[in-house]
């Protein structure tokens, strides 16, 4: 990976962690150390941007405990906090590089397009609206439903960007593709059920 500018830019701090040779493993509680203040923000869009692209199955399932969690603090205006069996967690800096080379790319092309404007729309109160909406976006993303994981977790990484960079046309934007997200997973589920009663009734 080529190291990308800004000092404090997100995408800096990951390319920095992903390149230290002296960790065998990086936990959560890493990241939260590393991002200090911003970690809320920047951690939801950690755990819901992965969900956005081709994962194997079953990841939005792994990534969808804390994201749930940070969702909640970030409704509750309470500082960045995870449990010890979550904050634990860890995983190879040989596959944390590697996931940060599929989220760098599109975080850097953000990070250029970011910038303070319509602030009141990133800032408590309505800061806490979008813990909620990014909540019960969470609990969506970590649903079994066929193809219900992509646009929830667009939607979520657009409002933590937002509010990581004070961007309310960003938080905008996720709360647009929320709306379709809903209306998306709404349509999965309806078919689904009606699939599973026309099964039934023709069986029996």
């Amino acid at each position: 990976m080529t190291k990308p500018p800004g000092g404090h830019a997100l995408s800096t701090i990951l390319w920095t962690l992903s390149t230290d040779t002296q960790r065998e493993r990086i936990a959560i509680r890493d990241l939260l150390v590393a991002l200090g203040d911003r970690a809320t923000g920047a951690l939801i869009f950690i755990f819901a941007f992965p969900n956005a692209l081709p994962t194997p199955p079953g990841t939005s399932t792994i990534l969808g405990a804390p994201l749930i969690f940070l969702a909640a603090q970030l409704m509750l205006g309470r500082a960045p906090w995870l449990p010890a069996f979550v904050a634990n967690r860890s995983m190879s800096s040989s596959d944390f590089s590697t996931l940060v080379k599929r989220i760098l790319p599109w975080l850097q092309r953000a990070e250029k397009l970011l910038r303070p404007r319509f602030t009141g729309l990133a800032l408590p109160p309505m800061e806490h609206f979008i813990g909620l909406v990014s909540l019960l976006l969470a609990v969506l993303l970590v649903l079994p439903i066929p193809l219900g994981n992509v646009l929830p977790a667009l939607a979520i990484s657009l409002m933590a960007l937002g509010v990581l960079e004070r961007d309310g046309l960003w938080v905008m934007s996720g709360l647009a593709v929320s709306v379709a997200a809903v209306f998306v997973v709404y349509g999965v589920v309806f078919a689904m059920v009606k699939a599973t009663l026309f099964f039934f009734a023709q069986v029996w």
